[in-house]
């Protein structure tokens, strides 16, 4: 239960702070059960950037796990401040970024690099937020644009997973068992016709992804492609004392140069992050569509403003590979549709969203849930990247209204995967002004036949 309650067919209360609105678990909304359990097994993908973060910067596992707290603070704030989508990473950049960070030596070098990164990406949400501009970009970009970005997201994501050498290829058998299992309980139209008929279909398909992932887990430890977890018990001991020696305060902040080198990569970062912001928004719109009970507002530069104070977080006390994204699709995704089966099954948009990562940041230091899953991180990455993948080419094509918008949007799509989202920006541009923007050509072509349709003149 919580303090204040919601009106029917109002907003959900809230406190307001200039450009936010704040609200608190049971003062503003009601602890959600179902998305504290689905969070309990979900955190695991935020342990997942662990690997990365020893890899390329070169952190130890206590200073990369302190990382990973930090990075809970800042999902935990769009739900505070008044934006009703699950934050995530801005997933399908990491392969950029990783691209990027790979011209530069693990450690104070590539630790330097990601802050002039992540301080680009955080300037340009910023920029966008306080101008407003950001809310006037989802505006005036056309539609194929839009389904183009979106499409070219998922099939990066998915290309990631199934392409050769990727981790479909090292783990087939429990990655494609849990993604069948997971794209089935989310999206199958006879498992729909199930929860309508049977109630105990419809409390499997309130954990969203949390079934088809531990499936996997047991399954991929079973046959031998992940190795038995070796369980402890206590609390986490992130290494906080530690981090401050991994960060830029200590090791000194990058050269101007550097700075010149992460633009395109923030560019792209942002460009994608855009694509997800598309999605969430079409998210939001459908549940809101379904819920006259609840009125949800999406509002666009606050989604900006809070994804910008989350990369500077990031930025200044934690450098991320994974940045600060505006959605987790997945899980967003799985929230909506559990969200349209009405207020008993979850009361607000925000109680569900705010019940996910405050409980996600409390198992950071669950020890017996870390040590558990600590083998299994890359089955949890991998399913959601693949169902990121799916959920953007499905979202994507429900941008595209005919036939020419879906030609522009999927071979924009093809080159954004193929060849990096600036260039799928411009192709994008191209086609759109070259396919679609003809009224110049219309305009000839009528004038040209009103000359012909003239009588003669002597």
């Amino acid at each position: 239960m919580q303090m204040f309650k919601r009106a029917d067919g109002a907003e959900q209360p809230y406190w307001p702070c200039g450009p936010f609105k704040i609200r608190l678990p049971f003062i503003h909304y009601r602890w959600e059960t179902a998305e504290m359990l689905q969070a309990l097994i979900m955190f695991v993908v935020s342990l997942g950037m662990i690997p990365l973060l020893e890899k390329f910067l070169g952190l130890p596992y206590d200073v990369a796990l302190a990382y990973v707290v930090v990075c809970g603070i800042g999902f935990m704030l769009p739900a505070l401040l008044g934006v009703p989508m699950v934050p995530g990473w801005i997933t399908p950049a990491i392969p950029v970024v990783l691209l990027f960070l790979g011209d530069f030596e693990p450690g104070p070098e590539a630790i330097q690099a990601l802050f002039a990164l992540q301080f680009l990406v955080f300037l340009i949400f910023l920029i966008l937020g306080i101008t407003r501009l950001g809310s006037v970009m989802v505006r005036i970009v056309p539609n194929s644009m839009k389904g183009g970005i979106i499409i070219g997201a998922g099939i990066a994501a998915l290309m990631g997973e199934i392409s050769s050498g990727g981790r479909l290829a090292n783990t087939p058998i429990s990655l494609v068992l849990g993604s069948l299992i997971c794209l089935y309980l989310m999206f199958s139209v006879s498992f729909k016709g199930l929860t309508e008929r049977l109630p105990f279909m419809r409390k499997i398909v309130n954990y969203g992804m949390v079934p088809g992932m531990l499936i996997a887990i047991i399954v991929g430890i079973a046959v031998g492609e992940y190795k038995m977890p070796d369980v402890r018990w206590g609390i986490t001991t992130p290494a906080f004392g530690e981090m401050w020696n991994y960060l830029p305060f200590m090791l000194g902040f990058p050269e101007f140069k550097v700075f010149l080198l992460a633009v395109p990569t923030a560019v792209i970062a942002y460009i994608i992050a855009f694509g997800d912001i598309i999605v969430g928004q079409s998210l939001m719109q459908r549940a809101d569509e379904l819920r006259p009970d609840e009125v949800i507002e999406n509002n666009i530069d606050r989604v900006h403003l809070v994804t910008a104070i989350r990369n500077a977080l990031h930025a200044f006390f934690a450098p991320y590979p994974g940045l600060a994204g505006p959605i987790w699709t997945a899980v967003a995704a799985t929230m909506a549709e559990r969200y349209k089966y009405g207020r008993k099954a979850m009361d607000s948009i925000y109680s569900g969203a705010g019940t996910f990562w405050i409980t996600g940041f409390i198992a950071l230091f669950m020890l017996p849930l870390v040590s558990f899953f600590q083998p299994v991180l890359p089955i949890a990455l991998s399913l959601t990247l693949i169902l990121t993948g799916y959920i953007c080419l499905m979202v994507g094509f429900e941008q595209l209204n005919n036939n020419t918008e879906r030609g522009v949007a999927g071979t924009m799509g093809v080159v954004l995967a193929v060849y990096g989202a600036g260039w799928g920006l411009a192709a994008g541009a191209v086609l759109y002004l070259l396919v679609e923007r003809t009224h110049i050509l219309r305009f000839r072509s009528v004038k040209d036949h009103a000359e012909t349709k003239a009588p003669a003149r002597d």
